[in-house]
């Protein structure tokens, strides 16, 4: 039997609660509906996580867990503070190497989060917004995400730049669902997963 590699995944999200999640999504969909996209994004994820080889597959959450949690998936609070304070403590919770990605990517796939440090400190996913959508580090430090400006159009250059020091493999390009053309666009590309098919439902139900 082949060993896992020694990786923690980790994915930061919130509970998907109406009114606390996606809140660009409304309109034109409601916060419930928002909601349930939001649910359908996080459980599509945590789906590939956890058929995604790793030595720990860790859910650090703001809120209470729910069905969507598959089994072999760790909770652990998110802690107080910004974004990235947020990001850093989830690191910093970490004694070996770690992959961290968020909810907001339900297209992932087990080929993408499956990463080798063997011969490079970090890994950089940028997002179509400006933003990343993963990070890897071989030791992770929380000092490398302390005070890098969150959810602006230059976090991801500003986090890239932070990681200059450092071999970086980057990672493709993916696109977040913030908006209601984002979530077209993501439910496009992986159109089998929860996402596409709860986006499907609530499109046909306005036609």
């Amino acid at each position: 039997m082949t060993p896992a590699p020694p990786v923690t995944l980790l994915v930061i999200a919130k509970e998907p609660r109406p009114g606390r999640v996606k809140t660009r999504l409304t309109p034109p969909f409601t916060p419930e509906e928002a909601a349930g996209l939001a649910e359908a994004a996080l459980a599509d994820t945590l789906d590939v996580v956890a058929r995604t080889p790793a030595r720990r597959r860790v859910l650090v959450l703001d809120g209470t867990p729910g069905p969507w949690l598959p089994a072999g998936v760790e909770v652990v609070p998110q802690c107080a503070g910004g974004l990235d304070e947020r990001l850093a403590a989830a690191f910093g919770g970490c004694d070996g190497p770690a992959l961290l990605i968020g909810m907001d990517t339900p297209q992932v796939t087990p080929r993408l989060l499956t990463v080798d440090f063997a011969d490079c400190d970090a890994y950089f996913g940028p997002a179509e917004d400006g933003g990343f959508w993963a990070l890897g580090l071989a030791e992770p430090d929380p000092g490398l995400l302390r005070g890098v400006p969150m959810s602006t159009p230059d976090t991801g250059a500003a986090q890239r730049r932070r990681l200059a020091h450092l071999r970086v493999r980057d990672l493709p390009r993916l696109r977040d669902v913030d908006t209601a053309d984002d979530a077209a666009v993501v439910a496009g590309a992986a159109p089998d997963g929860r996402f596409a098919a709860r986006l499907a439902r609530l499109t046909a139900a306005r036609r």
